[in-house]
């Protein structure tokens, strides 16, 4: 019998977790896809895991015998998966390295160039993510290294430095009533509907929302996008605003929209992040190098 190993890993979350909400927060997935998922492994295995109740989530007896079992499968499975592309990587002399939006600004070529320097014969593979994807596809293996923003979901499972750190700053519509501020205070955006990264990014998505920063003000979502361009549409075409690093101004520039600096949010961060099994890694520990090196130099 062939199981994905997803599937696994949903059972383990929802075993630990005991509530599929906590499990959904943590997997970064919507509840009723998680509830799905368990139902095709219950389906599969032809065996019930778990007793639902208004409490949470029990497990049967089958189900502990499982949830004692999978954690240490799923480790040994990342384990052997890890190696092997790490194998590819030096066998093909490519790193793969992962970006959400515009990775660390205009270092991010500086960056790259001092790593071929420094490794010559080797290639930075960069390979941009989506935001439905705030690792970059660093947490699932896909990728070595990752220039990501901070913070970002399963970041405490992770090795990661700050590089630097911006502003946020609010995007509106052109024909917006704000737009013509120099200035404007995020408490005045609070009743504005926004345009919202996709659900499953979880703390992600309410840390661009800024969430926590709203002396608990509702939210109001206009739209939901996944990409920069499908973003910047949605803001241009009046379906709300949206918080941004102020350096979207320079990256993102487009008729429609207008960048305007917003007090009563924190800044946020730029940092580079790999996996703790990569910290004796010399191909991925030069990248780190070449990226504290130049950071300082490229301070927003």
């Amino acid at each position: 019998m062939d199981v994905d190993t997803r599937l696994l890993r949903y059972f383990a979350a929802v075993a630990e977790e005991g509530t599929l909400t906590r499990a959904a927060e943590r997997l970064f997935v919507s509840q009723p896809a998680l509830t799905k998922q368990i139902k095709q492994l219950e389906t599969l295995l032809g065996m019930r895991l778990f007793t639902r109740s208004r409490a949470g989530m029990t497990l049967t007896e089958p189900g502990r015998a499982l949830a004692e079992r999978v954690p240490a499968l799923l480790a040994d499975w990342e384990r052997v998966l890890h190696e092997a592309r790490s194998a590819a990587s030096r066998e093909a002399r490519v790193l793969r390295v992962g970006f959400v939006a515009s990775a660390a600004n205009e270092a991010t070529q500086d960056i790259i160039a001092a790593f071929a320097r420094r490794r010559p014969g080797w290639r930075a593979d960069m390979r941009q993510a989506a935001w439905s994807n705030p690792s970059a596809g660093l947490a699932d293996g896909e990728v070595d290294v990752a220039l990501l923003r901070l913070p970002f979901p399963g970041q405490e499972k992770l090795r990661v430095e700050v590089l630097f750190t911006e502003a946020r700053w609010v995007v509106l519509p052109s024909s917006h009533r704000l737009a013509a501020r120099e200035v404007i205070a995020f408490r005045e955006l609070w009743d504005e509907p926004f345009v919202a990264a996709p659900a499953e990014s979880g703390r992600w998505r309410d840390y661009w929302l800024a969430t926590d920063e709203r002396d608990g003000h509702p939210v109001r979502v206009g739209a939901v996008t996944d990409q920069p361009d499908d973003w910047l549409s949605a803001i241009a075409n009046g379906y709300g605003v949206a918080l941004a690093p102020e350096s979207s101004a320079r990256f993102y520039a487009r008729p429609g929209v207008v960048y305007r600096p917003v007090t009563g949010v924190a800044p946020t961060q730029v940092g580079v992040a790999w996996a703790p099994a990569d910290d004796a890694n010399p191909i991925v520990q030069d990248f780190v190098r070449c990226c504290l090196d130049l950071s300082i130099h490229h301070q927003m």
